[in-house]
């Protein structure tokens, strides 16, 4: 679910990013595609390479923008950063940043290769929880619970050693991919394991709300 919780943004073009390991700004060479112009460059130094993405997002009042990298897709040799942006109130555009973490290793993105993942929060909604630690006994019902599905667990791992198992050709417990718990009991109904998100309209259909091919 999580790899369709927001939108991705796509480099325009392919390139090679290479990092000397030391700390200037012409540390990282960026190589481009033949005929294009890379949509990175090295500003800050340190090994951080940049993206100027052209766009200004606006949300809803009150709402953030979380910046990070795309999500389940790591990158050898480069880490994505991450950022909150408040983009309700300011003209500004922002960049994307990414880290290298092993110098003089070419790291190559692919044209319409995401490099970006960008989804809204309310703004003060994680200020608004208040977290506890509490002993699981607190809870009598989740504990039996919780007891239930570690041992329901550990049987069913001991069981994929087993050939001709049952474990073996389920490979794998799917009481939350279906929603339900050990006794079948199902999960509420807001349960879910994918999102349905609604592309971004272009331009030419702004007006009357109506994506188009």
């Amino acid at each position: 679910m999580a790899n369709g919780f927001g939108w991705e943004i796509l480099s325009p073009v392919g390139f090679t990013a290479v990092w000397n390991g030391g700390p200037a700004i012409d540390g990282v060479v960026v190589l481009p595609d033949p005929g294009t112009t890379p949509p990175a460059r090295s500003h800050f130094g340190e090994g951080i390479l940049t993206f100027s993405l052209p766009l200004v997002f606006r949300t809803e009042p009150e709402a953030d923008l979380v910046v990070q990298g795309p999500i389940n897709r790591p990158k050898d040799a480069i880490a994505a950063l991450t950022g909150v942006v408040e983009a309700d109130w300011g003209p500004f555009s922002f960049t994307m940043n990414w880290k290298f973490t092993r110098p003089k290793t070419a790291v190559r993105f692919h044209k319409g290769e995401p490099i970006c993942h960008i989804y809204p929060v309310e703004r003060g909604a994680l200020e608004r929880i208040e977290p506890k630690v509490l002993p699981i006994s607190a809870s009598p019902e989740l504990e039996a619970g919780h007891a239930e599905w570690k041992a329901s667990r550990e049987k069913f791992n001991a069981d994929l050693k087993v050939p001709g198992s049952a474990a073996r050709a389920e490979k794998w417990q799917k009481h939350y991919q279906r929603g339900v718990d050990l006794q079948g009991r199902p999960a509420p109904s807001s349960h879910r394991t994918k999102t349905q998100l609604k592309p971004f309209l272009p331009p030419s259909s702004a007006n009357n709300g109506k994506p188009q091919k």
